[in-house]
């Protein structure tokens, strides 16, 4: 995929891996243009290609009191203002057929959640609406596999396509990332590094899911000596208050260390 067919994205041209960005869900404006600015502020400083990313509801909960959106047209349109004020690309997930055409309207990208990207019709209606179609692995899923996603958007006449690793189960209650799928996947579509999700902890007993935060740094890095195209980090200023995903996020005060050495690694591996 070419990186010039996201409406809006910069610094193309720069030698750096592209960066999907944000927080995990859309709690309100206020918090997403604030983030927003932060991420901006920092991919132009070091010229990262840039997507802000934000989920417009969350409907893979594991219980059904956790939270899972503020509605959906007016987190649609707070996504669509920060790409109107800030003159940035947005992606954010589907869950259904229906949400395709509706979150067209206002993103740039359509994310298809890792558990969900084996559902031909939802791949399908993705691919039908001629956005950029970003396809996370499944965790229980092997690289290889992979190839049979991204055809499916390729059979729908769009070239637009990007696949996420996201990590792979590893017993109950863990992740981890097989590098070795990387330049497998790359064979079939632009790759990238779900960094944040690849920490998760799923399963666990209070219904809650955990992370390993710790341990961003040391994937990201590793990522990038790979050679991956992509990163994507979910970030928030407050995670331990955040409303979806906050034990596995990066604090938003680290963001730009960690992109600063991304940016150097990468600059050293593209003079092999």
């Amino acid at each position: 995929m070419n990186l010039q067919h996201i409406p809006q994205i910069k610094y193309t041209d720069s030698g750096n891996f592209f960066l999907l960005a944000g927080p995990c869900a859309i709690e309100g404006e206020e918090m997403a243009m604030r983030i927003a600015e932060k991420l901006i502020g920092i991919t132009d400083n070091l010229q990262i290609p840039f997507v802000f990313k934000g989920s417009f509801k969350k409907a893979n909960r594991s219980r059904i009191d956790s939270f899972s959106g503020i509605g959906d047209e007016k987190a649609l349109k707070i996504l669509r203002k920060v790409s109107e004020t800030f003159g940035v690309p947005t992606v954010t997930d589907i869950h259904t057929n229906e949400d395709a055409d509706m979150a067209a309207q206002y993103v740039d990208v359509l994310q298809i959640p890792a558990f969900l990207v084996r559902q031909t019709d939802l791949v399908v209606a993705a691919a039908n609406t001629g956005k950029v179609v970003n396809l996370k692995k499944g965790q229980f899923m092997s690289p290889e596999s992979m190839k049979h996603a991204v055809q499916k958007v390729l059979d729908c006449h769009n070239e637009n396509v990007m696949v996420t690793d996201r990590g792979t189960m590893f017993g109950y209650q863990d992740m981890i990332v097989d590098f070795r799928g990387i330049p497998t996947m790359q064979q079939y579509a632009t790759t990238v590094l779900d960094v944040t999700h690849s920490l998760q902890q799923p399963n666990q007993t209070a219904g809650v899911t955990g992370g390993r935060p710790d341990m961003i740094e040391t994937i990201a890095k590793a990522g990038i000596a790979v050679g991956v195209d992509g990163i994507f980090i979910e970030t928030h200023f407050d995670p331990a208050n955040a409303k979806s995903d906050g034990a596995n996020m990066l604090h938003l005060d680290y963001f730009e260390s960690l992109m600063t050495k991304l940016v150097a690694i990468r600059k050293t591996i593209n003079t092999f």
